[in-house]
């Protein structure tokens, strides 16, 4: 795909692999959605930071466990655009809780986590669904995790969530081609501060330390190195849908 004036979609990026990515489009031309729920100044940094590029830019803020505000938020690019190309479902959520332990979730937390991690991502694919097919060759991707993968994570609830993201990857990859790819990009321990005000300062740093000596590649992700796959699932892999790339240095061969 030819990003050059194309327009991306890209939730929950005020921080993180969100803005990492849309800086990454904003790169190539293509105008940008930075989307928030709660983190108005840093998406609108963000914002600043795209349109310092020379694209165009919407901040909006919006809730994807939410319909309303995922219908808006497609109305609200195509008001200003007349099109959507690209959908990056990256708005997450979790509740750190030992897997062990399991009278620490209930079921508003289940249904609060897959509100934002799966709901979301659906309703969003449903709003855009139209706008995507009229281009005729447009692209989404699921931000998911290796979580989803193995059952690993902040916590069940979490790792059942982006399975569930991973299943429905696969289900929206059948209905919406020819025009649409639907893949997934599943990165492990992702850098950065969200992560490490999740786990402690302490336990964050032994795991870094711990993956980055005994990987085969000897290091973790980081925002930008994440958004590199989600490009590249946008860019390239023409041929290629309801796939999912695991990002982990290696860790799942371990």
């Amino acid at each position: 795909m030819n990003l050059e004036n194309a327009v991306g979609i890209v939730t929950g990026s005020s921080s993180g692999v969100g803005a990492a990515t849309a800086r990454l489009l904003a790169g190539k031309g293509c105008h940008v959605v930075i989307n928030y729920s709660r983190s108005e100044e840093a998406a609108r940094k963000v914002a600043g930071e795209c349109a310092s590029m020379g694209v165009e830019v919407l901040c909006c803020k919006a809730d994807v466990s939410d319909d309303d505000d995922c219908r808006r938020m497609v109305s609200e690019a195509i008001d200003k655009w007349g099109r959507i190309n690209v959908l990056v479902n990256n708005a997450g959520t979790t509740k750190f809780v030992p897997h062990a332990r399991l009278d620490g979730l209930n079921k508003a937390d289940f249904f609060h986590i897959y509100g934002v991690n799966v709901v979301g991502p659906y309703q969003m694919t449903r709003a855009a669904e139209a706008a995507l097919r009229k281009t005729g060759n447009a692209a989404i991707v699921n931000v998911d995790s290796v979580a989803g993968v193995f059952g690993v994570g902040s916590s069940i609830a979490y790792a059942a969530s982006k399975g569930a993201l991973l299943t429905m990857t696969k289900s929206l990859a059948r209905v919406l081609g020819p025009e649409i790819r639907v893949n997934a990009v599943c990165p492990g321990f992702i850098q950065g501060e969200w992560l490490e005000q999740g786990l402690g300062s302490e336990t964050y740093r032994r795991a870094k330390e711990n993956l980055e000596t005994r990987t085969p590649l000897k290091l973790t992700c980081s925002p930008e190195t994440v958004a590199e796959s989600v490009l590249q699932f946008i860019e390239g892999h023409s041929t290629v849908t309801g796939q999912y790339i695991i990002l982990d240095g290696g860790n799942h061969l371990l």
